[in-house]
């Protein structure tokens, strides 16, 4: 069996030198910032070369374009921008509002 690890998200990629560090957050279930929202906190970290991040950013592209085709993601401008990214939010979840 392989360990799996669950992440809500990306906090924070730092890049040193010729290494990538990217910090996969969670949302904590004890953890509140001042709107009582839940806290991102750091879970575990991917260590990678340059090379290996440009060529899964490249990966990540085109994973990102298959959700779009295939309608789980929608791209909706924000009222009064000139917004091109998708709309992430979906599924009427509370954890991503």
């Amino acid at each position: 069996m392989h360990d799996e690890l669950y992440a809500d998200g990306i906090g924070e990629i730092t890049v040193s030198g010729t290494t990538v560090r990217i910090d996969l957050v969670s949302l904590s279930p004890t953890e509140r910032d001042q709107n009582n929202a839940p806290k991102a906190v750091f879970r575990q970290r991917i260590v990678m070369s340059v090379e290996g991040f440009a060529n899964s950013a490249e990966l990540m592209q085109k994973a990102l374009q298959g959700l779009i085709d295939g309608g789980a993601i929608h791209r909706t401008p924000a009222p009064g921008t000139a917004h091109h990214g998708p709309d992430v939010r979906q599924n009427g979840s509370p954890n991503f509002s």
